[in-house]
């Protein structure tokens, strides 16, 4: 009896412990990345660490269709150019959790059909993530800071998702004019072109129905400070608009989108913020010109 009990014990161990990896495994909430670049991967490693089904989307690949991608996840996160979002958007369900972590996207209005979506946003390169160095960011939702839980992850709250996407479009545009005057980090015309931006972020976020409190966060001046210099490439593409107002990007600069947005009358622009209204003096001849 003793003999068999012996033998049978490593085997019913082996069985039960099988089950319950299956039953876990199985039992996993699924998130679908729709997009696999830099910072789309970065934000699927932390919650595959987290123990996470993920699944991604890569428009470049066509290997699956987003249909196949989205249908039974738990949550959708969305990481990919602002520009392509409006070709994605129609056809993402309705009734999953979205996360936005694409930057460049002007009003909540794009995400109005959507039941439930929470923004997540702030001054941090992929590279910095995977490095798994501290990085800052500002979530619109609790749920976020137990999806994305890491050691070297700070966060900071609001429930204004409309001034953290604004924030998240609007530095860029503002990086793109400290390149163009060649401001240097930390220098003293840095800091207080700096002050003078949030000054008029502030301002832009009240006008359009935001809070204009969430400048303060990472997800506003954080990123700002981050954006305003190198290796920003939005600050780049000022740095060398002032050698050569012919320069052509060779990559996306998402400030450049944004600004077009504003010229198109996305938001409300108040008169008092002078340092955009000379930008948008600057780009609309610039756009005339390649249209």
């Amino acid at each position: 009896m003793i003999f068999n009990y012996v033998c049978i014990y490593p085997i019913l161990t082996f069985f039960l412990h099988t089950i319950y990896y299956i039953m876990v495994y199985n039992s996993a909430m699924k998130i679908a990345i729709i997009g696999a670049g830099a910072f789309g991967t970065a934000l699927g490693g932390i919650l595959a660490t987290n123990g996470y089904d993920i699944d991604y989307y890569d428009s470049r690949t066509k290997e699956e269709r987003l249909h196949d991608v989205v249908g039974d996840s738990d949550y959708i996160l969305l990481a990919i150019p602002s520009k392509a979002v409006p070709y994605v958007l129609p056809h993402l369900p309705h009734e999953i959790p979205l996360i936005v972590a694409t930057k460049g996207i002007l009003s909540a209005k794009t995400f109005e059909d959507f039941k439930d979506y929470m923004v997540l946003s702030g001054p941090g390169f992929a590279d910095d993530i995977k490095a798994q160095k501290p990085t800052y960011l500002t979530f619109t939702d609790k749920r976020l800071s137990e999806l994305l839980r890491a050691d070297y992850l700070f966060y900071d709250e609001t429930d204004d998702e409309n001034g953290v996407l604004m924030c998240g479009s609007l530095k860029n545009v503002y990086a793109i004019q400290a390149g163009i005057l060649g401001l240097e980090r930390d220098s003293k015309e840095w800091n207080t072109y700096i002050n003078n931006v949030c000054a008029e972020m502030k301002s832009i976020l009240a006008h359009n129905g935001a809070s204009s409190s969430t400048v303060d966060l990472y997800c506003g001046v954080g990123d700002l400070k981050l954006t305003c210099g190198y290796p920003s490439r939005n600050y780049e593409f000022g740095d060398k608009y002032r050698l050569d107002n012919n320069y052509e990007p060779e990559k996306t600069v998402e400030g450049l989108s944004a600004i077009k947005k504003i010229l198109n009358h996305e938001i409300i622009v108040p008169d008092d913020v002078m340092i955009l209204h000379t930008i948008m003096n600057t780009f609309a001849n610039w756009f005339k010109k390649k249209d």
